[in-house]
């Protein structure tokens, strides 16, 4: 996935049924888990490798004010287009590192990216960091392939969190075949953690990963 060329892909990207959400079933139920994983009220949401701005136009129309960024262009001009007249702003940039100063976000959104990054844990501590007190990280990864499998399993994902973040729930996403356009039998799932609301409770965050 590291050696792809996104530019050249993001044509055709949102033919994927979990890209593009073109088929009303597939967006509606991204849109559902969207509206329990995200904040209730009008938040500040980053989008991680937003692509072409799918999930962020579904944040958006919950409300929210949404920051993208992807490393590709071409994507971030495609997301752009997507998400016109919106309170909204795409940025070309680094996932792991995303180029937004000292702003600060109440969740961070970010799917099918982490696996690819060469230090995960690094990229965890940077975006807890960029959350207010009391945000939340929603993390939608997997593991793919049976011959050679790619990706993070679910249960290192989680012990690279236990020592930065305070409640971590996982997901399972593998059994519902509406988020995929059908029917898949590798490990899908989402981590939501939520960040500590003071320094008393991120030390007990640290204590309880040792």
């Amino acid at each position: 996935m590291t050696n792809v060329d996104w530019d050249a892909e993001a044509a055709s990207f949102d033919e994927e049924p979990d890209h593009g959400l073109r088929d009303p079933e597939v967006r509606r139920a991204w849109a559902g888990r969207l509206r329990r994983w995200l904040p209730g009220r009008a938040a500040d949401v980053l989008d991680l490798g937003c692509g072409t701005g799918s999930l962020s136009l579904l944040a958006s129309e919950r409300g929210h004010r949404v920051t993208g960024v992807d490393l590709s262009p071409a994507m971030v001009t495609l997301a752009r287009g997507k998400l016109a007249g919106r309170d909204a702003v795409f940025l070309v940039g680094d996932a792991a590192a995303p180029p937004v100063g000292e702003q600060r976000f109440d969740a961070v959104l970010v799917r099918h990216v982490l696996w690819a990054l060469p230090d995960p844990g690094r990229a965890l501590r940077h975006w807890c960091g960029l959350l207010r007190p009391g945000g939340r990280l929603v993390l939608v990864e997997g593991v793919w392939r049976s011959v050679e499998p790619v990706g993070i399993p679910a249960e290192r994902l989680t012990g690279l969190l236990a020592p930065i973040a305070g409640r971590v729930s996982v997901e399972r996403l593998s059994d519902d075949p509406m988020l995929w356009g059908g029917q898949v039998t590798d490990e899908r799932y989402a981590v939501i953690a939520q960040v500590p609301t003071s320094g008393q409770e991120r030390g007990e965050a640290a204590a309880a990963g040792q």
